[in-house]
C-alpha cells in the first residue's frame, strides 16, 4: 500500500463531508488525513484527501466518490507535481535555561513562536511531513506539553487549476 493525495472539488452542502468519508471505511481505508475548506468559489470547498492504499481499490473508491452528486472533481496530486503542507503547533517546555536554544531551534526550521509563557513557547511549523517529523525529533529533548496538526493540504503546481478542469470537462 501506498498513501495517495486526492483532490476533492465538492458543493459546499451539509453531509458531503460524512458521505464522502464513510465510503472510505465502507471499504476499510484508514484516512491518513482528512482537510476540508473553502475555496475561490464560495460555493464550492475543496476536500484534501490522504489515504494509503492500493492503486486499483483507490480507483475503485474514486468512482464510487464521482457518483455522489455533490461531487465535482476528483484530482489525484502526485507529490512531485503539487504543493503539499501541514500545520504543526507544538507548546514546548522552555524555562529560562532552555529558552535561547528552543528559539534556536525555531529559528533554524523557520518556524514561528506564536504564544510565550514564563515556562513554554507555542511554535508553528509549516511543511512537509518529513519537516515536521524533523522538528518534533529535535524539539522533543526539550519537552513537548501539547501538540496539534492539521492535515495535509495541497495544491497542484504551475497555473491551472482543478476548477479549470472541472467547467472544462462539464
Amino acid at each position: 500500500m501506498s498513501k495517495h493525495t486526492l483532490s476533492v472539488l465538492v458543493e459546499n452542502r451539509p453531509g458531503i463531508l460524512a458521505r464522502a468519508a464513510g465510503l472510505f471505511a465502507r471499504r476499510g481505508f484508514n484516512i491518513h488525513s482528512l482537510a476540508v475548506g473553502p475555496t475561490e468559489n464560495p460555493d464550492v470547498s475543496r476536500m484534501t484527501v490522504v489515504v494509503d492504499v492500493d492503486e486499483l481499490p483507490l480507483e475503485q473508491v474514486t468512482k464510487q466518490l464521482n457518483k455522489l452528486i455533490d461531487v465535482i472533481k476528483i484530482v489525484e496530486l502526485e507529490p512531485s507535481a503539487s504543493v503539499q503542507r501541514e500545520l504543526l503547533l507544538v507548546k514546548v517546555r522552555a524555562d529560562m535555561t532552555s529558552r535561547s536554544s528552543v528559539l534556536e531551534t525555531v529559528q533554524l526550521f523557520r518556524a514561528k513562536v506564536v504564544d510565550v509563557a514564563p515556562d513554554a513557547v507555542t511554535v508553528e511549523v509549516t511543511g512537509n511531513p518529513d519537516k515536521l517529523d524533523a522538528f518534533l525529533k529535535v524539539i522533543e529533548p526539550f519537552g513537548i506539553r501539547e501538540l496539534v496538526q492539521s492535515g495535509m493540504v495541497a495544491v497542484g503546481r504551475g497555473s491551472r487549476s482543478i476548477a479549470d478542469r472541472a467547467l472544462r470537462s462539464a
